[in-house]
């Protein structure tokens, strides 16, 4: 079976902040090739590494996000650099830029430039803030936009006497990255059929501010701020978090206790095995979210009573199995894993979430991430570890544009390639 991208080609060029959408379309098949400069990706530079050895190829940052891609190196700034570039393009499907805005454009290869040489190329540009905007050469780091587009005001804790809280990941660059393939995606299937190639603009900026969950909407229809809310939801503020350890001093998660009247009971029967119901017996039906959301003194201090007897119910199991039990009596509560637990659980293992990943330089197998998704005839995979540096000069250069020995050489002896 052929991985669903199977025949389309793809450079990437610039900074990290494309390199997740090379490693997205790089996972489902595509032929990813990454150019490099000379010195290498800066990403090759980013601790931690292997053995805690630094060098151009045992970064871990720079291994995660670039399985399954080739490395060529290439000096742009060079004529001879970026006629190869135009040579690549006619053999190329999608390009994925992440340098500053106008860089390629600069370097007379922007899209114009591009479309003249393949008319069926797509070009997506990722940066910071667009490529014309207000503030498109302004310079911004994962937090920078998670700080400017909204997402940071609504982590952290509720009194906002205290600053915003970064949620971890690199989420920003993610999230430009996921509209960033779902743009080019998009575009292959216009392509398909029409013919035609295009460009896309993608904004980080943005895709963090349209990925506020009710934030910027909230602002724009209602002109109300959301609130910050520590370890719960929006749905059940301002009520304590809903974040509680448990006898092992691991978390459950509990979202909101109980949504229906069944479910209510259920709890309530629950606690009643550990002797816990107390006041909650004067209650027939559990706390309301509406009335919580519209702060009603009463509906506050019933899920205040409800949270009380909760906390005390972790402490008498485990999180796992608090989590089991939950689970069975059909509530929507989850324990909060650390990474290496999360790979550990019995249902990751089931899912395959962890890929081993043949590294031949090292005579080793090292351990990946899986998918979140499944194709059923077109198969997710990791088929090779990410590129050592200029890896695939030979292979892109000899084999694939037909530059003979000779002229390779020269090229390598004047720091083109």
């Amino acid at each position: 079976m052929t991985s669903v991208l199977n025949d389309i080609h793809v450079l990437e060029i610039g900074s990290d902040l494309g390199a997740w959408c090379g490693k997205l379309l790089a996972d489902m098949g595509a032929t990813v090739t990454k150019i490099e400069p000379l010195s290498g990706d800066p990403m090759r530079s980013y601790a931690p590494f292997y053995k805690d050895i630094p060098n151009k190829n045992s970064s871990l940052y720079f291994w995660h996000y670039n399985t399954n891609k080739r490395s060529v190196t290439l000096d742009l700034d060079m004529e001879e650099g970026r006629e190869l570039f135009r040579r690549l393009i006619s053999k190329t499907d999608v390009v994925i830029d992440s340098l500053p805005p106008g860089q390629l454009t600069n370097y007379d290869l922007g899209y114009t430039s591009l479309s003249k040489i393949n008319s069926a190329i797509i070009l997506a540009s990722l940066s910071p803030f667009g490529q014309s905007l207000p503030y498109s050469d302004y310079q911004a780091t994962d937090l920078t936009a998670l700080a400017f587009g909204g997402s940071a005001w609504s982590c952290g804790y509720d009194d906002h006497e205290l600053p915003p809280v970064r949620c971890g990941g690199n989420q920003a660059y993610h999230t430009v990255s996921h509209f960033a393939a779902m743009g080019i995606m998009t575009a292959l299937i216009h392509r398909q059929f029409s013919g035609e190639g295009q460009f896309i603009d993608v904004n980080m900026h943005a895709a963090q501010n349209v990925t506020t969950e009710g934030g910027a909407y909230n602002w724009l229809i209602a002109q109300e701020t959301v609130q910050r809310q520590t370890g719960r939801h929006a749905s059940v503020a301002p009520t304590p978090p809903t974040q509680i350890k448990c006898r092992d001093d691991k978390y459950v998660n509990i979202g909101f206790p109980a949504r229906t009247e069944e479910q209510w009971f259920q709890l309530l029967a629950w606690l009643d095995d550990h002797d816990l119901v107390g006041n909650l017996s004067d209650y027939l039906t559990p706390p309301n979210r509406e009335a919580i959301v519209r702060r009603d003194p009463d509906a506050i201090k019933h899920m205040h009573l409800v949270m009380q007897a909760v906390e005390k119910l972790c402490q008498t199991s485990n999180a796992k199995d608090i989590f089991a039990k939950a689970q069975e009596l059909g509530f929507q509560w989850g324990v909060v894993y650390a990474p290496d637990e999360a790979m550990e659980d019995e249902h990751f293992l089931a899912r395959n979430m962890r890929i081993e990943v043949s590294h031949p330089e090292q005579e080793r197998f090292f351990a990946y991430p899986g998918s979140p998704y499944k194709f059923e005839l077109t198969p997710w995979n990791i088929k090779r570890r990410p590129p050592l540096l200029g890896e695939d000069n030979d292979t892109v250069y000899a084999q694939e544009l037909g530059i003979d020995s000779t002229n390779l050489t020269e090229l390598k002896s004047q720091d083109v390639i």
